[in-house]
């Protein structure tokens, strides 16, 4: 344990940046496993309602990442392969 004030103030900021890191972190990949889902789904039946919840869940997840970006949580480049990799799974179903 650290003696020095201002070491212990710096232990203190790195496990709330911890927290909030690994919150983002976990959301992420929970909005993606959703959209993941839904796409499936999509896929065994095509639907305008199935549609709208692929779309949904993307922007939920795209909103996700952006902010995760902005605070720092991710890399801006991080970030953009998310989202491309996200978006690939929705093109490739649109076009086969």
């Amino acid at each position: 344990m650290a003696n020095i004030k201002s070491a212990i103030k710096r232990i203190q900021v790195a496990e709330r940046n911890r927290l909030r890191n690994k919150s983002y972190k976990s959301a992420v990949k929970t909005l993606t496993k959703n959209y993941l889902a839904a796409v499936d789904e999509y896929a065994k039946a095509p639907s305008p309602e199935g549609l709208t919840a692929v779309q949904g869940r993307m922007s939920a997840v795209f909103s996700k990442i952006d902010k995760a970006t902005k605070c720092g949580v991710y890399h801006a480049n991080t970030g953009a392969r998310r989202k491309a990799k996200i978006s690939k799974v929705f093109k490739q179903l649109e076009n086969a």
